[in-house]
Parts: C-alpha cells; structure tokens; sequence
C-alpha cells in the first residue's frame, strides 16, 4: 500500500543519501521485500529516471543530414 504524504506539512528528519552520500531533507524512502529501508534523495531518483521512457534505439536523425517532416 503506497501512501501519500505531503512534504510542505511533514516536518522530516535530514537523511543520508544511499547513493550519494549528501544530507538531504527531500529525498524517498523505498523498502524491499527481505524489509531493507533505501534512503534515495529525489536528485539521484531523477538521475536514475532520466530517459526512461526513450526506445532503445533512439537516436537523433537530423544529426545525420536527415529532417523528418
């Protein structure tokens, strides 16, 4: 169950960043199924996300000369 909090009325403790080590006070706790709690800050959750959704082959074709229109 996946519960919603808003951080303008929380009061959170600052937390060290598993992946980066930095003390942060926005950041996402994720827990997995053997009940291990990962602190991750939301810079290193939006490194992680960045191009996501991109095909695997995508590649910029007017690099190439070619202008899709």
């Amino acid at each position: 169950m996946i519960t919603e909090k808003d951080p303008k009325e929380m009061d959170l403790q600052p937390v060290r960043c598993s992946e980066c080590d930095r003390e942060m006070n926005h950041y996402n706790v994720f827990l997995s199924s053997t009940g291990v709690q990962t602190t991750v800050c939301w810079q290193c959750q939006a490194r992680k996300e960045k191009g996501f959704n991109a095909k695997r082959d995508f590649r910029r074709e007017a690099r190439t000369g070619y202008i899709p229109r």
